[in-house]
Parts: structure tokens; sequence; C-alpha cells
């Protein structure tokens, strides 16, 4: 086992020595979520001392960092008569994906908050999924933010020329809300932060399907534990209404359907605000099929796995991949990697074990859906009152 523990300053200049004596590291990364983790130190002058509000701490494994962001929780200290030495501390941390979910989507990003326009909206209109996801974060949070938003030695990574086109309108919700919502429907696409070369990057990346050379089953050795399920959907046909115009009778109506779902299971339909008085851009198309996608998933597969020699995290599958799991029963199913964690100590050594399903893997949908609801139409009865 290869593990180093650094503490960095927001623009990240180490700030002491490789942190010594820690344990019960764990590290865990999630897809187009930002990740969470926890380690224990000894409570040295030295190491307190690193541990200050806004500093980073980078988790470099076999000469790779891993795992790279703020501490959310620097001290968390515990001290007791009946222990030994100067206690001990636990420091919870996420990565920089962090500091860019902290932000909020702007109508007007080049304007002061007290220059906002209340009936004003960010509008991406048949655009790939990429640029408009490098665009919210570069003007919320990026180089391209106003001064007093952006996110010290946070840049734009090269692009990678991946997703498709989509549509996306949005003001006011959480900046990785709306990345999410446009890698979803613009190609399932991923994006992350790393740190390089004295920058934090943020980039997209296009998943691979790994089904052919990833796979899992309990004869492999490398398949600890599955749950999996099967329902019907949810939705099979996105009944998807424009808005109304003011002093019109004309409303423009949208239906996106999942035919195949259908067929195999029944019809469900489900009625969505599509927030446009139009689907010219293809914004009303967009809405219906992001709900279709949300309750087409009639497989929910949480599958918990481990490295092994052959197939490992990060060498033969990255988060996002698709993969196949052989069940117990016989049955080969294929779904994507949640999250990828990685657990060690100095005395029983890593373990790094990945976390295989569907979104509800790791959130819960319809919650995500629920509150992304009804905050849209929120932002449509602000607007409308002004």
């Amino acid at each position: 086992m290869a593990i180093t523990l650094l503490i960095t300053d927001r623009n990240l200049t180490v700030q002491g020595d490789p942190l010594t004596g820690w344990k019960d590291l764990d590290a865990t990364l999630k897809f187009n979520e930002p990740a969470s983790g926890s380690v224990t130190l000894p409570a040295y002058p030295e190491v307190m001392a690193q541990l200050q509000p806004g500093n980073r701490i980078v988790i470099i494994r076999n000469g790779s960092i891993w795992c790279a962001g703020p501490m959310e929780q620097p001290t968390d200290y515990d001290w007791s008569v009946d222990s030994a030495g100067v206690g001990e501390v636990t420091v919870n941390f996420s990565d920089d994906l962090a500091k860019i979910a902290g932000h909020i989507t702007w109508p007007e990003p080049a304007l002061t908050w007290a220059g906002q326009h209340g009936d004003t909206w960010r509008n991406f209109n048949a655009v790939n999924s990429e640029t408009i996801i490098r665009a919210l974060v570069n003007e919320n949070a990026g180089p391209g933010a106003r001064t007093d938003r952006r996110i010290p030695r946070l840049a734009l990574d090269t692009a990678a020329g991946v997703g498709t086109t989509t549509s996306l309108r949005t003001r006011f919700e959480p900046v990785l809300d709306a990345c999410r919502l446009a890698a979803a429907s613009g190609g399932g696409i991923g994006f992350r932060t790393r740190q390089a070369g004295g920058q934090i990057l943020f980039g997209c990346y296009a998943p691979a399907n790994r089904t052919a050379t990833a796979r899992f089953s309990t004869g492999l050795g490398n398949l600890r534990g599955v749950a999996f399920s099967q329902s019907a959907p949810e939705s099979t046909h996105a009944l998807v209404a424009g808005t109304e115009t003011e002093g019109s009778s004309i409303r423009t109506f949208v239906q996106v359907a999942d035919t195949t779902a259908a067929a195999a299971w029944w019809r469900v339909e489900k009625y969505v605000d599509g927030g446009a008085e139009n689907d010219d851009t293809g914004e009303l198309t967009a809405a219906g099929t992001a709900e279709v996608a949300d309750g087409a998933a009639p497989v929910s597969l949480s599958t918990v796995t481990v490295d092994t020699e052959d197939l490992q995290a990060g060498r033969d599958y990255q988060l996002g991949d698709r993969v196949a799991v052989a069940l117990p029963h016989g049955l080969q199913v294929t779904d994507i990697v949640r999250a990828i964690t990685l657990q060690a100590s100095p005395d029983e050594g890593e373990q790094v074990a990945s976390v295989i399903g569907s979104q509800d893997a790791t959130t819960d949908p319809r919650t995500v859906r629920l509150i992304r609801t009804l905050s849209s139409r929120l932002g449509r009865l602000e607007t409308r009152r002004r």
C-alpha cells in the first residue's frame, strides 16, 4: 500500500510535511457528484496547524491523485482522560466538485446580483451537452465568472468532444443540478475535476461500455453483495404541455414515448410542465425525454464489488462505465459504476469497492425529481409575478 496524504491551501500550496499516523481512511468517488470521505489523524500541533478552514486534502495512491478537495469538517477533535497522548482528530472532506456545488446558476452571470432581472432565464437551445456543462461551470464558478465568484485555481480542462445536442433552461438552481440534467439528456456523459499542474481542471468525458471486459461474479471472486429488483416503469409516455401565452388560447403540446417499454409492460402516462411556450428549440421534447428516462428504469441493481489482480477500478474501468454483473441465480445484467470507495489503514491495508447500479443505488431519484420540479415551478411563478 502506497498512500500519501497532503494538506494544501486553496491555491494548492502544500502546507507541511505529509501526514503520518493516520488511520481509517475512507474516500468515495461518485459519478457526477462530489466525493465524500474521512480520515482520522493524531492531533499533533503540527497537524492541527494545517487543518484550517479553506484548506484542502490530497490523497495520493500509488503515485496518482485518488481524491483532492476541500475539508468540509477539518477538525472533529476527541480526547479524554482515559485516552493516551494528544487525542485524535477526524477530518471529513470532499473533492473539488463540492466547491462548484456551492454555486447557483445566475440568469445573467455577467451582471451583479442586484442587477439580475426577474424575467430572465439562462437558455441553451439545441446545444451540445458538453458545451452547456462547461459554460455553466465557467460563467458561474470558473475563470469566466465575475471575480468575486471565481473558485481559486479552477480552470476548464481540454474539451473532450463528447455529448449530444440537448436544450436547457435554468435560473437560481444549483450548478451541478443543471449540469447533471444536461449530462443525462445529452448523451449520458460524465464530468469531474482533477488536480494537475497547479490547477483544478473541470472537464467532461464519455463513459465507456466495458461489459465485455469488466465482469463481476461470485466465480471470479470480485462480487461481494448484490440487490436486484425489476418493476414496471413509472412513465412510458411523457405528455408535455408548454406554458400558456398571455392573451392567447393556443398552447403547445408534445408527446415523448418509450414504445418499447410500453409494449413490454403497459402504457403509463405522465403529465409534464415543459417550462417553455413552444418546442421551436426542442425544449419541450428535452423535458419529455428526461421524464421518460427518469421513469423508465424497470431494473434496479445495487452491487458491491472488490478489486482483484485481474480487474481494478481506475485501471480497467472508471466511474460511469457500463459493466456486467452475473447474478448468483444465473441472470446477467449490465449497469453503470456509480461510486468507487477506497478504504485503508496502516494495519489492515487497503480495499477498493465499487457500487454498480441504477441511480437509486446512491440517491433517491424521486426526491431529486420532486425538488427539481418544485424549484422549476416556483421559478416560473416568480417570473410571472414580476
